[in-house]
Order: structure tokens, then sequence, then C-alpha cells
């Protein structure tokens, strides 16, 4: 359940009272995890998984009402303004206009009475603060344009640019620093509250990032990357059966032996910074540590791409040196070899199984995901965001596909499927298991959060106050205890 997911009257979900409301229902149908997508700042195709940098926050989670509340907005300044028409679905292009309005009073605001530790907590973030507030001043100059139409002087950083705007940004860049001061005060304080409650948040970043992001911008070096700062390879996956195309993500890949000779600093203060806010990882596209699927700049599409040997167990040896052992979730989706599963298996991470793939005939892998052939040392998902909701997978999928789970639940009504799903995912012997908000409330397709490949209409999905109710709480309840998964 995305933070964006939650309820509200501002359009999106926020870290305010309904993201409390959420972690009080969590508590009360006995649970153990809330889990999220990427927190970053979203840039193309509104989606988390291409932020404008790898370290900030989303500005849009930063609760309107709880700043209305310490003075720095007054009620009327963003209750009159119109957030979206459907309340089920976040409407970004209104998002984007409205909150950038409502952020210019509150920098007003916040600068006339100036928190005592505003100036402490720019200094601890200056590593990547300074270079994003930078960024993004730079860009709102450019109208929003993508890093590779800026002109080159300051695209490649000139000195001379860079301290000619950061002279010219200087009330901009304290916009972005309030921002992310405001929106890491709410989210320590929601934590803090969902620990106490005994609830543990699972957080998820990407393995790539953006091109058009800070990342790429101050540290060139770690991306494979030509003298203009244009990729040179791009990251996507291959044909299979269920794209003829491949996927064509657009991310730049990393110089991985650049990476290396640098002791993975990069990632380690990248991973810090993450186990710093979340309790739990989840990282994205495991797979690509042990090699990754390349595609040359300019490709129409990701038919003629090559795998490429990634950094393999070195990297999460020198990453455990620095950090201990982390708490990580491994996303080890897709094609999968047996380097991959070696390298799953020396990592000591828990790995990923997606009970929709089980009954999936077009993976070869599809026995994987059987609930009988799980190891307990995974964590169980009904569907992912990638997925289509349990009841949207019923309508969708090939009828074979859907016969298949009726034989082996051995039920002969496909209302009752769903219902069956759950169970069995909450019955396995998989360590963690986590369903998807929008089975338990039992939503089609409209819910949907993610469809790969395609740009426009996902991360939308909103649930409504009275979907999130002491009904299904109830019913979850019974269902942990029934599994003997209270408080693992």
């Amino acid at each position: 359940m995305h933070i964006s997911s939650l309820p509200g009257e501002t359009g999106i979900g926020t870290l305010g009272q309904t993201a409390y409301d959420f972690i009080d229902f969590l508590k009360e149908a006995d649970q153990s995890y809330w889990q999220i997508l990427p927190v970053g700042p979203t840039g193309y195709g509104d989606s988390p998984y291409q932020s404008f940098s790898t370290f900030a926050g989303n500005p849009y989670f930063i609760d309107l009402d709880k700043l209305c509340q310490e003075g720095l907005l007054r009620a009327f300044e963003y209750q009159s303004l119109k957030w979206g028409k459907n309340p089920k679905y976040v409407d970004f292009g209104l998002l984007y206009q409205n909150r950038r309005k409502v952020f210019e009073l509150v920098q007003k605001s916040f600068e006339k009475n100036i928190p005592a530790d505003f100036s402490d907590f720019c200094r601890e973030n200056s590593f990547w603060l300074e270079d994003y507030a930078l960024f993004m001043s730079v860009k709102d100059a450019h109208q929003g344009a993508s890093l590779l139409d800026w002109e080159d002087d300051i695209r490649l950083r000139s000195p001379l640019a860079l301290e000619k705007w950061k002279n010219k940004s200087a009330e901009r860049m304290n916009y972005y620093r309030i921002q992310q001061y405001l929106f890491f005060k709410q989210w320590k304080e929601l934590k803090a509250y969902a620990n106490a409650k005994g609830i543990k948040i699972i957080g998820d970043i990407p393995i790539y990032v953006s091109p058009d992001s800070a990342d790429v911008w101050t540290h060139p070096e770690n991306f494979l990357l030509d003298e203009k700062r244009v990729p040179l390879e791009l990251a996507g996956c291959p044909p299979d059966a269920f794209t003829d195309a491949g996927q064509l993500w657009g991310n730049p890949v990393y110089n991985w032996d650049y990476m290396k000779a640098d002791n993975y600093s990069w990632w380690k203060k990248r991973l810090k910074a993450s186990l710093s806010i979340y309790d739990v990882l989840r990282i994205d596209h495991f797979r690509g540590f042990d090699s990754f699927y390349s595609i040359k700049y300019g490709a129409k599409d990701a038919r003629k791409g090559q795998w490429k040997k990634g950094p393999g167990i070195g990297f999460f040896t020198e990453i455990k040196k620095e950090i201990g052992e982390p708490a990580i979730i491994a996303e080890d989706l897709g094609f999968m070899t047996d380097s991959v599963r070696q390298l799953l298996k020396e990592s000591g991470f828990p790995g990923m199984k997606v009970l929709q793939f089980a009954f999936d005939t077009r993976d070869s892998n599809n026995a994987s995901y059987i609930p009988e052939n799980y190891s307990e040392n995974s964590v169980v998902y009904t569907g992912t965001h990638d997925n289509d909701t349990i009841k949207g997978w019923i309508k969708t999928a090939f009828p074979e596909d859907v016969s298949f789970a009726l034989d082996y639940y051995k039920i002969k009504k496909k209302s009752a499927l769903r219902e069956a799903m759950i169970l069995s995912a909450m019955n396995s012997k998989a360590n963690t298991c986590i369903l998807t908000m929008q089975d338990l409330i039992g939503l089609g397709s409209e819910a949907r959060m993610n469809t790969p490949s395609s740009v426009g209409l996902n991360w939308q999905w909103r649930a409504l106050p009275n979907q999130i109710n002491k009904e299904i709480a109830d019913w979850l309840k019974d269902i942990t205890i029934a599994s003997d998964r209270v408080n693992q």
C-alpha cells in the first residue's frame, strides 16, 4: 500500500492523519509490516522508480493539514484549490501545478521563523541536499526540461556555470531545502508512531536511477556515459513470453568497474540513507547484481541488447563490511539463472515469491512459485505493484491459467479464488507474507497500480476512506492468527 494510495482531501495520500489511521488499522489487524514503494520525488511518467534523486523525499507526501496546524499555511490557501475530480485516482497534473503554489506560500512563512534544527538538517544532508536543490532549481529555470536538454556548461558542471547558477538560484534552492526538511520531519514522526505500534516499514529502492536526476548529473563517473554525459547504454529486459520487444527502461547502466575501484562508496551512502529511514529494504531487480541486460543508446526497443556481468557477491561482501547485516528483501523476479540463484543464496537475503506467477503457463519457472515449493527464507506476495489485482487477473489472464488455479485450489467458482489465494499465501512456509490492499478490499483492474512498459495511466490508484475498514481488519486478524503469523 503506497503512501500515494492513502485516502485524503488534497489529491494524493500523505504523511498525515490517514497514514496514522492506516497504521492503527494494521495494528488492529495484528500485522507486523507496512510495505511501500520508493518515496523519492517522482519524475517521468510519475513513476516512483524514476526519481529526480535517490536520496530525496517526495514533497507531494508532505501533509498540508500538519503545515496548517504549525502555522505555515492558512486553511483556505490549500482547501480552496482543486485537487482532482475523482478521489479514486491521483491527478498528477493538478498536483504539480497546485502543490508548487502552496509550497511557495509555505516557504515565505517558514523563512519568517526558521526552526532551530533546520541548519543542522541541511548540514547533515549536505552530501546530497545541495546538489539536489541546485539540480531542481536549474530544472525549474528550464521549464522542467530534462538534464540532456540543458546548455553544455551547466549540464557538464563547469565551475563558472555552477557558481553562476548557485548565485541566481539561492532563493529557489532554499525552497527545495525546506521541502526536504518538512518531508523528513513528517516521515520520522510517522515512522516512530508505526514502530511504537509494532509496525515495521518495508521500503523499496530501484536498482537504477533516472537519467534525469541529480545522481547522474553530479556523479557521472558512476555511469556509462560519453563525454557529453549522454548514456552509452540503457537498462532493460530482453524479449520474453510477455513482451515481444522486451523492456527498454531508459536508465543509464552503472560503470561497475569504476564503482568497484571506488569501493562502492556511492552505493554505501545510498543504502545507509535508505536503511536509516526504513526498517527493511526491498532492492528492486536484484538479478542485475549478477548480470544485467544492456541496450545501446538510441535503440527503439530492447531486442538487440546483451547480458553483461554485474558486481556479484563481492559487492554485498563490501557493503556488509560497512553496514553489517542489512535487513534486505531481494526482488529476484524475472529471467532467473543458476548464477542468480547462487548469488541470492550467498547473500543470505530472502527472495520473493509471487503467487500469480505460479499459474502462468507461459513461464517455464512457474513451479517455483507454487506454495509448497517455497523455502522459509522467502517473502510471498499474492501480487506486486506490477501485477493486476487478483480479481483483475481472473478476468485478464489466459483462461487455462485461471483453470489451473481453480484446479489447484479445488474450487469451482472464480469468485472464491481471491480468498483462496490470500489464504494459501498466509499458510505457506515463507517467513513473511505481504498482501496488497487492493486484494484485501477486493478490487479489480481499475485499481491496478502499474502496467510495465506503459506510461500515462499508472501509479494513480487511491483507496476511499470507507474501504479500509474494521471488517477487513477483523478478517485479516483472524487469518493471521489461524496461520500462526502473529508478531513474527
